[in-house]
Protein backbone atom coordinates (compact mmCIF):
# COMPACT_ATOMS: atom_id res chain seq x y z
CA UNK A 1 0.00 0.00 0.00
CA UNK A 2 1.20 3.39 -1.29
CA UNK A 3 1.44 5.98 1.72
CA UNK A 4 1.29 9.67 0.57
CA UNK A 5 1.95 12.03 4.06
CA UNK A 6 0.95 15.42 2.78
CA UNK A 7 1.18 18.47 4.61
CA UNK A 8 4.10 18.57 6.05
CA UNK A 9 5.91 21.70 6.28
CA UNK A 10 9.48 21.13 8.57
CA UNK A 11 12.84 18.35 7.82
CA UNK A 12 12.07 16.86 10.64
CA UNK A 13 8.90 15.54 10.01
CA UNK A 14 9.58 14.53 6.06
CA UNK A 15 12.44 12.29 7.82
CA UNK A 16 9.98 10.95 10.52
CA UNK A 17 7.50 9.75 7.45
CA UNK A 18 10.04 8.26 5.60
CA UNK A 19 11.64 6.41 8.62
CA UNK A 20 7.93 5.31 9.61
CA UNK A 21 7.91 4.00 6.15
CA UNK A 22 5.91 6.66 4.06
CA UNK A 23 6.30 6.50 0.29
CA UNK A 24 5.75 9.85 -0.93
CA UNK A 25 5.58 13.55 0.88
CA UNK A 26 3.75 16.15 -0.07
CA UNK A 27 4.89 19.52 0.37
CA UNK A 28 2.20 22.49 -0.71
CA UNK A 29 3.96 25.36 -2.85
CA UNK A 30 1.46 27.76 -4.71
CA UNK A 31 -1.53 28.57 -2.87
CA UNK A 32 -5.42 29.90 -3.95
CA UNK A 33 -7.74 28.42 -1.40
CA UNK A 34 -7.50 28.19 2.26
CA UNK A 35 -5.13 26.01 4.18
CA UNK A 36 -2.74 26.01 6.75
CA UNK A 37 -0.10 24.20 5.20
CA UNK A 38 1.56 26.01 2.53
CA UNK A 39 5.29 26.59 2.41
CA UNK A 40 7.74 27.92 0.54
CA UNK A 41 9.60 26.95 -2.68
CA UNK A 42 12.90 27.62 -1.00
CA UNK A 43 11.56 25.38 1.78
CA UNK A 44 10.07 23.12 -0.25
CA UNK A 45 13.24 22.77 -2.41
CA UNK A 46 15.07 21.75 1.08
CA UNK A 47 12.79 19.35 2.56
CA UNK A 48 13.01 17.71 -1.21
CA UNK A 49 16.67 17.59 -0.63
CA UNK A 50 16.84 16.04 2.75
CA UNK A 51 14.57 12.84 1.62
CA UNK A 52 16.01 9.47 1.79
CA UNK A 53 15.67 7.76 -2.14
CA UNK A 54 12.59 5.51 -1.11
CA UNK A 55 10.86 8.45 0.07
CA UNK A 56 9.47 10.55 -3.21
CA UNK A 57 8.92 14.40 -2.71
CA UNK A 58 5.70 15.55 -3.97
CA UNK A 59 4.68 19.50 -5.18
CA UNK A 60 1.05 19.37 -4.37
CA UNK A 61 -0.50 22.87 -6.07
CA UNK A 62 -3.77 25.15 -6.35
CA UNK A 63 -2.48 26.54 -9.32
CA UNK A 64 -3.68 26.04 -12.50
CA UNK A 65 -1.33 28.27 -14.72
CA UNK A 66 1.30 26.11 -16.65
CA UNK A 67 3.85 28.64 -16.83
CA UNK A 68 3.97 28.85 -12.62
CA UNK A 69 3.92 25.47 -12.17
CA UNK A 70 6.80 24.80 -13.80
CA UNK A 71 8.84 28.00 -12.38
CA UNK A 72 7.72 25.90 -9.22
CA UNK A 73 8.94 22.46 -10.09
CA UNK A 74 12.33 23.68 -11.97
CA UNK A 75 12.80 25.82 -8.53
CA UNK A 76 12.24 22.72 -6.48
CA UNK A 77 13.63 20.18 -8.59
CA UNK A 78 10.60 18.30 -7.84
CA UNK A 79 10.15 15.17 -10.27
CA UNK A 80 6.27 14.76 -9.44
CA UNK A 81 3.51 17.09 -9.26
CA UNK A 82 -0.30 17.13 -7.38
CA UNK A 83 -2.34 19.54 -9.78
CA UNK A 84 -5.30 20.30 -7.11
CA UNK A 85 -6.67 22.82 -9.31
CA UNK A 86 -9.26 22.48 -12.46
CA UNK A 87 -6.38 22.35 -15.01
CA UNK A 88 -7.74 21.77 -17.93
CA UNK A 89 -6.35 18.59 -20.02
CA UNK A 90 -4.76 20.33 -23.20
CA UNK A 91 -2.60 22.21 -20.20
CA UNK A 92 -1.21 19.40 -18.33
CA UNK A 93 -0.20 18.43 -21.95
CA UNK A 94 1.53 21.74 -22.08
CA UNK A 95 2.65 20.69 -18.97
CA UNK A 96 4.32 17.13 -20.01
CA UNK A 97 5.23 18.53 -23.51
CA UNK A 98 7.73 21.14 -20.88
CA UNK A 99 8.49 18.53 -18.68
CA UNK A 100 8.42 14.56 -20.16
CA UNK A 101 9.96 13.26 -17.37
CA UNK A 102 7.29 14.57 -14.73
CA UNK A 103 5.32 12.14 -12.93
CA UNK A 104 1.50 13.59 -12.39
CA UNK A 105 -1.27 13.04 -10.20
CA UNK A 106 -4.86 15.08 -10.48
CA UNK A 107 -7.09 15.38 -7.68
CA UNK A 108 -10.89 14.61 -7.71
CA UNK A 109 -13.37 15.85 -5.37
CA UNK A 110 -15.89 13.57 -4.81
CA UNK A 111 -18.92 15.18 -4.23
CA UNK A 112 -21.63 12.70 -6.28
CA UNK A 113 -22.19 10.32 -8.46
CA UNK A 114 -21.22 12.52 -11.43
CA UNK A 115 -17.76 12.75 -10.54
CA UNK A 116 -16.97 8.87 -11.50
CA UNK A 117 -16.98 10.23 -15.14
CA UNK A 118 -14.45 13.01 -13.96
CA UNK A 119 -10.84 11.14 -14.16
CA UNK A 120 -12.06 10.36 -18.76
CA UNK A 121 -10.61 13.26 -19.99
CA UNK A 122 -7.50 13.03 -17.82
CA UNK A 123 -6.53 9.31 -18.91
CA UNK A 124 -4.00 9.38 -21.27
CA UNK A 125 -2.29 12.53 -19.65
CA UNK A 126 -1.92 11.74 -15.80
CA UNK A 127 -0.15 8.99 -14.04
CA UNK A 128 -3.23 8.75 -11.00
CA UNK A 129 -5.55 10.08 -9.16
CA UNK A 130 -6.35 11.74 -5.48
CA UNK A 131 -9.38 11.02 -4.92
CA UNK A 132 -10.50 13.87 -2.26
CA UNK A 133 -12.61 15.88 -0.01
CA UNK A 134 -14.12 19.49 -0.79
CA UNK A 135 -15.31 21.91 2.12
CA UNK A 136 -16.98 24.63 -0.13
CA UNK A 137 -18.29 26.09 3.14
CA UNK A 138 -14.31 26.71 4.00
CA UNK A 139 -12.71 27.17 0.49
CA UNK A 140 -10.18 24.00 1.58
CA UNK A 141 -10.10 21.64 -1.66
CA UNK A 142 -7.66 19.11 0.34
CA UNK A 143 -6.48 19.06 4.19
CA UNK A 144 -10.30 19.39 4.82
CA UNK A 145 -10.54 16.24 7.59
CA UNK A 146 -13.67 15.22 5.71
CA UNK A 147 -14.61 12.23 4.39
CA UNK A 148 -16.27 11.65 1.15
CA UNK A 149 -18.60 8.91 0.21
CA UNK A 150 -16.41 5.91 0.15
CA UNK A 151 -18.41 3.69 -1.99
CA UNK A 152 -18.40 6.72 -4.54
CA UNK A 153 -14.48 5.68 -4.67
CA UNK A 154 -14.70 2.30 -4.81
CA UNK A 155 -17.18 2.93 -8.01
CA UNK A 156 -13.64 5.63 -9.64
CA UNK A 157 -10.80 2.40 -8.48
CA UNK A 158 -13.18 0.04 -10.17
CA UNK A 159 -14.15 1.56 -13.47
CA UNK A 160 -10.38 3.06 -14.48
CA UNK A 161 -8.82 -0.10 -12.58
CA UNK A 162 -5.23 0.58 -14.58
CA UNK A 163 -4.51 4.01 -13.49
CA UNK A 164 -3.12 4.27 -9.50
CA UNK A 165 -5.73 5.79 -7.02
CA UNK A 166 -5.09 7.45 -3.69
CA UNK A 167 -7.52 7.65 -1.79
CA UNK A 168 -7.64 11.07 0.60
CA UNK A 169 -9.98 13.12 2.46
CA UNK A 170 -10.32 12.76 6.40
CA UNK A 171 -8.23 9.92 6.99
CA UNK A 172 -6.76 8.71 10.16
CA UNK A 173 -5.21 5.77 12.33
CA UNK A 174 -8.58 4.91 13.36
CA UNK A 175 -10.30 4.92 10.13
CA UNK A 176 -7.96 3.93 7.07
CA UNK A 177 -8.15 0.56 7.35
CA UNK A 178 -11.66 0.45 6.85
CA UNK A 179 -11.16 3.08 4.12
CA UNK A 180 -8.70 0.71 2.51
CA UNK A 181 -11.27 -2.43 2.60
CA UNK A 182 -13.95 -0.51 1.13
CA UNK A 183 -12.38 1.25 -1.71
CA UNK A 184 -8.90 -0.95 -2.38
CA UNK A 185 -6.93 1.91 -3.95
CA UNK A 186 -3.39 2.18 -5.30
CA UNK A 187 -2.26 4.24 -2.32
CA UNK A 188 -3.40 6.69 0.56
CA UNK A 189 -2.92 9.97 0.98
CA UNK A 190 -3.01 12.03 4.66
CA UNK A 191 -2.31 15.10 5.99
CA UNK A 192 -4.99 16.21 8.88
CA UNK A 193 -5.01 12.91 10.53
CA UNK A 194 -1.05 13.13 11.35
CA UNK A 195 -1.62 16.91 12.58
CA UNK A 196 -0.30 17.81 15.98
CA UNK A 197 -1.77 20.85 17.93
CA UNK A 198 1.12 22.62 16.97
CA UNK A 199 0.31 22.70 13.27
CA UNK A 200 3.21 20.07 12.32
CA UNK A 201 3.57 16.49 12.28
CA UNK A 202 2.17 14.47 15.47
CA UNK A 203 5.01 11.65 15.69
CA UNK A 204 2.37 8.99 17.37
CA UNK A 205 -0.38 9.74 14.45
CA UNK A 206 2.26 9.23 11.67
CA UNK A 207 3.79 6.09 13.03
CA UNK A 208 0.12 4.67 13.79
CA UNK A 209 -1.33 6.03 10.42
CA UNK A 210 1.81 4.58 8.64
CA UNK A 211 2.25 1.31 10.39
CA UNK A 212 -2.71 0.77 9.57
CA UNK A 213 -2.08 1.50 6.15
CA UNK A 214 0.49 -0.58 5.26
CA UNK A 215 -1.08 -3.74 7.45
CA UNK A 216 -4.51 -2.82 5.82
CA UNK A 217 -2.73 -3.21 2.63
CA UNK A 218 -1.28 -6.22 3.09
CA UNK A 219 -4.79 -7.83 4.31
CA UNK A 220 -6.31 -6.83 1.20
CA UNK A 221 -3.66 -7.76 -0.66
CA UNK A 222 -4.23 -11.60 0.57
CA UNK A 223 -7.66 -11.62 0.46
CA UNK A 224 -7.71 -11.35 -3.12
CA UNK A 225 -5.19 -14.23 -3.94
Amino acid sequence: MHVKVCGVRREEDALLAAEFGADAIGLLVGQRHRSPDFISEQLAARIARVLPGKAKAVLVTHLPEVDEIERLLRETAIATVQLHSEILPDEIRELKRRLPNLTIFKSVHVLSLDHIEYPKPYLNLVDGFVLDSFNPATDQVGGTGLTHDWTISQRIVSRYSLTPMLLAGGLHAGNVHAAIQTVKPFGVDVNSGTRGSDGFKDTQKLRDFITEAKEAGRAVSTASM
